[in-house]
């Protein structure tokens, strides 16, 4: 038997120090997987395989493993999954995810006003989206020309607070695609 199965068996029989000999006796394999693994990720990773070997390490915490195999099935999960967690997070940075975000509340839009071209063209491109959906229609007719809060609105059609403001947020994206990006309502 290896010294990692001694050590496993060790761990499970619940003997203090074998979790603490564990590490060094792995890390030399386990900073070969993580290497195998940076590897195959894009080029610019600020990851090393250290840093990967000891936060999947932490992560395995106090697990306990039946042997050799179940050990490294482990491991290699813990640091696929804090690579696609760091690819997540880098995307949704990328995609605007520190963009300051601002409460949908606290946004009023006014009655329009001046730009009859704007007017006419949501006009227009209501009476397409209340052929598709008369609901939202309805939500952009009181948000955009009658100039009601949310919770007008909602209370107005008798549907929920949240309802109101998926509509309103389905709506606009419609009449952007509909009318283009220079006369959307805001």
């Amino acid at each position: 038997m290896s010294d990692i199965a001694l050590l496993l068996g060790a761990i499970q029989r619940g003997e203090p120090r074998a979790a603490d000999e564990l590490l060094p006796a792995m890390y030399t394999e386990l900073r070969r997987l993580a290497a195998g693994r940076m590897a195959r990720e894009q080029p610019g990773q600020t990851l090393q395989p250290t840093a990967l070997v000891h936060e999947a390490w932490l992560r395995l915490g106090d697990g306990v493993f039946a042997n050799r195999a179940h050990f490294f099935g482990a491991a290699s999960e813990a640091m696929r999954r804090i690579l696609i967690e760091r690819a997540r997070r880098k995307r949704r940075e990328k995609r605007g995810g520190g963009a300051e975000h601002l409460d949908v509340d606290a946004v009023e839009i006014a009655a329009p006003h001046g730009d009859e071209e704007e007017v006419l063209a949501v006009n227009e491109a209501l009476d397409r989206l209340a052929a598709h959906d008369a609901r939202k229609a309805e939500v952009v007719k009181l948000r955009y020309f009658v100039g009601f809060s949310f919770e007008d609105t909602a209370e107005a059609l008798g549907i929920s607070l949240p309802t109101a403001k998926r509509d309103w947020a389905y709506a606009r994206a419609w009449l952007h695609r509909e009318i283009g990006a220079n006369r959307l309502p805001r």
